[in-house]
């Protein structure tokens, strides 16, 4: 079994798969999200969610990475602690390619989004329960997400 660590996430080393979404400081200008949500499909709709996500204790094991091929999706913590995302580069068989994974914890008061088509491990929050507001594009389809065992299980150590 392969293992990777936890890191502190930072806004380049997120950047293949998406952004960070600070809360801006009061004073500050809103942040703003438009031309960065991906809607590949005419036939999808937004699906706004409001998700509950019980914590999980590290070290943490991996089975499984999943994507949405055709929506981005963001995450916008309401009440929570910290977070954790693994994201994976496409590998050659155009699955997650286990040598590229990455796992960050991610401040509660700092939200994500997910590129079209990213590699992402489900939500994951860490040390208490974690509310979310989530934000994809859906029709309905086989399309709309794709879940994938990865070809070995992988620890995530704190």
């Amino acid at each position: 079994m392969a293992s990777i660590r936890l890191e502190d996430v930072t806004a380049e080393a997120f950047a293949p798969f998406g952004l960070l979404l600070p809360t801006p400081a009061p004073g500050q200008p809103r942040l703003e999200l438009s031309g960065e949500l991906a809607n590949l499909r005419e036939t999808a709709k937004p699906r706004l969610s409001l998700a509950t996500i019980a914590p999980r204790a590290l070290p943490l094991t991996a089975v499984e990475m999943e994507r949405h091929v055709h929506s981005s999706q963001t995450f916008v913590p309401i009440d929570c602690a910290s977070y954790l995302v693994m994201v994976a580069p496409h590998g050659a068989d155009d699955r997650p390619d286990p040598a590229g994974l990455k796992a960050f914890r991610i401040p509660g008061h700092v939200g994500i989004h997910y590129f079209a088509n990213a590699w992402h491990h489900p939500l994951t929050a860490l040390e208490r329960p974690g509310s979310f507001v989530v934000l994809t594009f859906i029709d309905g389809g086989p399309g709309d997400e794709q879940f994938v065992k990865l070809p070995h299980e992988i620890d995530i150590m704190g």
